[in-house]
């Protein structure tokens, strides 16, 4: 059958059924035998930095048997799971309990520490907002925190990284959206969580049922169904869903849409920080303008309808910087002109490292040093690693634990 032969809508869906079948071929491949993402094993240096501890601290805990084992590889180099670094932590921070939070860093939910729910925005394609919120929510995790990462982009590009397929995983109402809804369908939140094969980040996957709350929503506005349901307004759906679960989660990472729709606005009032990335073009400068101006104006009318918007912080972070392209240059340093410490001191630069790793819908978490020319690699972690400890020590000084 020629493209003659078919309607527009048929051969669009003859070229998603072709698309998808690929893609799970692709993945079949890739994730052999069980089709299924993994965490690669860290060495015993990297696992002493995340620790917090010596490469030979280690060494004696595993000659003394204490705390989970390695394995052991050839010349008897030692390789740890994240399952096992974490099961570390535990152990020392049983053994010494005056330092437990270095160790453990989660918050104290009994104190002023409260969830951390971090809503990672911008209504511009492109500008690495899919891949900001997968390496904060792994850094985060990485580093001990307990992490939910939730999917609200109906194309389900955070989903798609950390291994799923959206129309041959999700049977239906295991998004967001089956927590978020109206009708009596709805589920509880903890029951479209996921584990992931990072110990310690949990996942909320997206899929094209998360449209579903713009078309629902101004339904029940005209009717005012669900207010007088008790359920609530939209605005404060999400905030209500993860009250649900905050007692298992120290940072929320939410990836928004690409648009500002009644989801993103009920992410955004149910965040405690918000982080809007820009990628440095004269375009997406403007366009940002006008993204920020929509913004304000619905979300003032949010709170004059009762909405609590109250953000530890909201900072812009520089995406896909190329420190040599003198445009970008100036035009970052006309944000920081403008915004001052609202833009984030560390930008993340363009690097083919990230690319190169999203080739197999891997993170530069996921890929070793090995895989790439060690220059690129070194480059795009330092970066990496600069934002991300930057966004933590904001997370840090919301709760109290910095000046």
């Amino acid at each position: 059958m020629t493209d003659a032969d078919l309607t527009t809508d048929r051969a669009i869906a003859r070229d998603a059924e072709l698309l998808s079948a690929q893609l799970q071929a692709m993945r079949d491949r890739l994730y052999a035998p069980a089709s299924r993402k993994t965490l690669r094993r860290f060495s015993s240096g990297e696992a002493a930095r995340l620790i917090g501890v010596s490469d030979g601290y280690l060494r004696q805990l595993s000659i003394a048997g204490e705390g989970p084992q390695p394995e052991t590889g050839t010349g008897g180099r030692r390789y740890y799971t994240l399952e096992d670094i974490n099961g570390l932590r535990r152990h020392l921070a049983e053994q010494n309990p005056a330092k437990s939070r270095h160790y453990l860093p989660s918050r104290n939910a009994g104190g002023n520490e409260h969830l951390q729910v971090i809503a990672v925005t911008n209504f511009k394609g492109g500008s690495g907002k899919t891949t900001t919120s997968a390496h904060l929510a792994q850094h985060l995790a990485l580093a001990g925190y307990r992490v939910l990462a939730i999917d609200l982009d109906p194309q389900a590009s955070l989903s798609a990284l950390f291994g799923y397929q959206p129309e041959l995983d999700l049977d239906g109402n295991d998004t967001l959206y089956a927590a978020i809804r109206y009708d009596d369908e709805g589920r509880q939140l903890s029951d479209v969580i996921r584990p992931t094969y990072f110990d310690g980040l949990d996942l909320v996957p997206g899929n094209l049922e998360l449209q579903e709350f713009e078309h629902t929503t101004p339904q029940m506005l005209s009717t005012r169904h669900g207010d007088a349901a008790g359920q609530g307004l939209f605005f404060a759906r999400v905030h209500d869903a993860l009250a649900s679960v905050a007692d298992r989660y120290d940072v929320v990472v939410m990836d928004c849409p690409p648009q500002l729709g009644f989801l993103t606005l009920s992410a955004l009032c149910a965040a405690t920080s918000v982080l809007v990335t820009v990628h440095p073009q004269m375009l997406d400068v403007a366009s940002m303008s006008q993204f920020l101006f929509m913004t304000a104006d619905l979300l003032a009318v949010v709170r004059h309808a009762g909405g609590e918007l109250n953000f530890d912080f909201m900072r812009y972070l520089v995406t896909r910087y190329e420190p040599n392209d003198g445009p970008q240059t100036q035009i970052v340093g006309f944000l920081r002109s403008l915004f001052g410490e609202r833009v984030l001191t560390a930008p993340l630069v363009k690097s083919t490292a990230f690319s190169d790793a999203g080739l197999t819908k891997q993170t530069l978490y996921e890929v070793t040093r090995e895989s790439f020319s060690r220059a690129t690699y070194d480059r795009a972690m330092e970066s990496l690693t600069a934002v991300n400890t930057e966004i933590e020590g904001l997370i840090m000084k919301a709760w109290g634990r910095q000046a």
